[in-house]
């Protein structure tokens, strides 16, 4: 075998060698993003149009969350947000739209003292996807028909279920659980 044939297949080897550890390396990085981001991912490769397209758009939720000051709230924050849950959910007998704002102004508030920026929904669905990945669709469905009920289109089980909805993500940002 001459020398020129030995580089060529070293060479060769290297080429595969290489091109088996970015693919593994990529597969590794999927991994991580559908188990960090749950039912987020995919809903990302659709609203993207590609896998690749929506593992950028995670990557860069992941790099602007990271720079996020979140923090835990104090015991007795802790408790003062959840007697003004408790106080959202007797309202909703007499007023069911209007506690549904509340929950809504509610969770924000949460998020905005957690270090969450609340600079409106679509700002406020990229944070919390990379915590809070499972979470989100309750968030979605709440937000749903609370613009639903502004309109006077919501019936009351709709805001009853979007209550529901609210506390799970109210829940556990409040108790700093993630949905990992």
């Amino acid at each position: 075998m001459s020398t020129s044939m030995l580089i060529v297949i070293i060479v060769v080897a290297v080429i595969v060698v290489a091109a088996v550890a970015a693919l593994v390396s990529m597969q590794a990085r999927r991994r991580h993003l559908q188990s960090r981001f749950g039912p987020e991912y995919e809903r990302a490769v659709e609203e993207q149009g590609g896998r690749m397209a929506a593992e950028r758009d995670l990557r860069a939720r992941e790099e602007r969350h990271d720079k996020l000051d979140i923090k835990e709230l104090p015991a007795e924050r802790r408790q003062q947000y959840a007697q003004e849950w408790s106080g959202v959910q007797e309202h909703f007998v007499d007023r069911p739209e209007g506690s549904l704002s509340e929950a809504d102004d509610l969770v924000s508030r949460l998020m905005k003292e957690r270090g969450y920026p609340t600079e409106g929904y679509s700002g406020a669905v990229r944070d919390l996807s990379v915590e809070h990945g499972r979470t989100l669709e309750h968030y979605r469905a709440a937000h749903g028909v609370k613009e639903r009920s502004g309109n006077g289109q919501a019936t009351t089980e709709e805001l009853r279920g979007a209550m529901v909805h609210y506390r799970a993500l109210f829940e556990e940002l409040l108790t700093d659980q993630r949905s990992r």
